[in-house]
């Protein structure tokens, strides 16, 4: 990947959008929804990876806007 992996990760006041390695949020939303919205909007534009964690603090979903080493088979030709 080019760009840096953005993660969705939820707080006590709502969620975060962070950038990997950084140690505060670039953005705290009220809902996950609003969060991811502007995750993937950063991830899209850095051409990276968008990382959404649950509740619990696992990741629930990764999605790959950049150079993926690894397309899939039905868009490999």
């Amino acid at each position: 990947m080019s760009g840096i992996n953005i993660y969705v990760v939820p707080r006590e006041d709502g969620w975060a959008v962070k950038r990997e390695g950084n140690k505060r949020a670039s953005n705290v939303c009220e809902t996950k929804k609003e969060a991811q919205k502007i995750g993937t909007d950063y991830a899209k534009s850095e051409k990276s990876e968008l990382v959404i964690l649950n509740k619990d603090g696992k990741i629930g979903t990764k999605n790959s806007y950049g150079n993926d080493p690894c397309p899939p088979k039905d868009k490999n030709k």
